[in-house]
Order: structure tokens, then C-alpha cells, then sequence
């Protein structure tokens, strides 16, 4: 049976490849998958069928052969435990991907998505300025910490896995912000990720969907 994920009808990254479908895109595209896309709009999110899918209303879901997932690291994870190319198969180097896959989400994300959200939100509050220097701190406590451990590797944890793929994609949702310029090695490893074949298919797929929906309204 093809796997069916929803998308966006409209993303709201405007073709940046910063919607979490992309994390799907990329991942079934790494292991030979082929896909379609269901693409929803924000009011048809909020309906019974989608909310059949995933009771939170969001983007993106998954569908094969009856079952049903929704959390794009949940979906990520599933792709990669049933296609090879993403885990390593020795027992332990495949724990600590999956390990590093929950750091990206757990640890590195929360802080990037705060200050995403807070400039959206509180932007316009006199408090804001004091606020964002202090999201920012923690943001760079974390990227200190992962460009200290990744050094001068590639990749997390020897070959590119799964857990690379979410931290890239993480990591991007930095750019414009001004803060990655002071990590030229995590800027060189999210470049990486970029130039794989895989992420170029799955970053061209999104951003038709976006210049589609431009053209069309």
C-alpha cells in the first residue's frame, strides 16, 4: 500500500522547508520510499477526518496498510526501523541514534521553537526586548554544547543517520536569526545535510507545493 502523509496546503514557512512534512519528505526519500501528499488547509486540520489522524490538528500524519501515525519524529523513527539506510545496524551505534534523534527533538528544539514563537506572539511587548536575550542564552548554551561534541566530525555518530537528519532540519529553523553565523561548524553540518540528494527531492517537493499555492491564489 503507498504511503499517504498530509502536508500544508498553505505553509506558513512559505516554501523554506521548514514544515515538519519535511522531516517525513526527507526521511522516505532517504530510504527509496515512494509517497503521496495529502495537503490540508489550516480550517480542514481542525475537521473530524484529519482530527481522526491526529487529534492535535497538525501536519504531518502518515498512512500504510492501516496504521496511522502522527509526530513527525515518531513517523521518522518508524521509517527508519522499517527501511534500511537511516539506523546503523549494530545494536548500540542504533541506540545512540535513536538517542540523538530524541536530543535533537527534546534537548536542542524547544528553545529555537520558543524564540520562533515569542517573536510571533510577543514581538510587540514592551517586555519583549528584555525577554529575547534570555531565550537566546539558552539557545546558544545549547549549540555550544553540540558543536563542542560533534568537534570536527560529520556526523553525530559516524555515518549519517536518522538523528543527522533531524538536527539539520532543527538547526535550520536557526537561519535568519543571525544566531549560526557564530558556529561555523554547525553551519558547515547543516550544509551537509542540505547537499544529500535526498533532502534536495524532498526541499524541491515542499516548495512546489508552496509556489502552487501562490500561483493558484
Amino acid at each position: 500500500m503507498t504511503i499517504t502523509i498530509t502536508a500544508f496546503a498553505a505553509s506558513p514557512d512559505r516554501g523554506r522547508g521548514l514544515a515538519r512534512d519535511m522531516r517525513v519528505r526527507w526521511a522516505l526519500e532517504e530510504v527509496g520510499q515512494p509517497y503521496e501528499v495529502r495537503l490540508v488547509s489550516f480550517q480542514e486540520m481542525q475537521q473530524p477526518a484529519h482530527l481522526a489522524l491526529n487529534p492535535f490538528g497538525q501536519i504531518p500524519t502518515y498512512e500504510e496498510d492501516g496504521l496511522v501515525l502522527f509526530e513527525s519524529g515518531a513517523i521518522v523513527l518508524h521509517i527508519a526501523q522499517r527501511h534500511a539506510g537511516l539506523l546503523p545496524i549494530d545494536a548500540n551505534a542504533r541506540a545512540r541514534a535513536i538517542m540523538w534523534m530524541f536530543a535533537a527533538l527534546g534537548t536542542v528544539e524547544p528553545p529555537i521553537v520558543d524564540l520562533e514563537q515569542s517573536e510571533y506572539i510577543e514581538g510587540d511587548r514592551a517586555w519583549f526586548a528584555e525577554r529575547r536575550p534570555m531565550i537566546e542564552a539558552r539557545i546558544r548554551k545549547r549549540l555550544d554544547e553540540l558543536a563542542e561534541r560533534l568537534g570536527d566530525a560529520d556526523w553525530l555518530d559516524g555515518g549519517f543517520s536518522a538523528a543527522d537528519l533531524l538536527m539539520v532540519l532543527v538547526l535550520r529553523r536557526l537561519e535568519g536569526s543571525g544566531i549560526l553565523q557564530d558556529y561555523p561548524t554547525l553551519s558547515a553540518y547543516i550544509a551537509r545535510g542540505e547537499a544529500r540528494p535526498a533532502y534536495k527531492r524532498a526541499f524541491a517537493d515542499q516548495l512546489a507545493v508552496f509556489t502552487a499555492s501562490q500561483q493558484a491564489g
